[in-house]
């Protein structure tokens, strides 16, 4: 199943960009308010696929 969410300005100052995680993502990794997420992009024939992963708690 496919989502699409739209990316907002993280902060007035920052250049960065932020979306939101749909809730049943969050819910289907136990995910919450603070975790890490790990991103891997992989540039290919003009597509971009993103790979985004919950950072294991207590591993650096």
């Amino acid at each position: 199943m496919g989502y699409s969410t739209s990316l907002t300005r993280a902060s007035g100052k920052s250049e960065s960009l932020r979306t939101t995680v749909p809730i049943s993502i969050v819910r289907q990794f136990g995910l919450s308010e603070g975790d890490e997420l790990d991103w891997t992009l992989k540039a290919e024939n003009n597509n971009i696929t993103i790979m985004v992963e919950p950072k294991k708690k207590g591993i650096e």
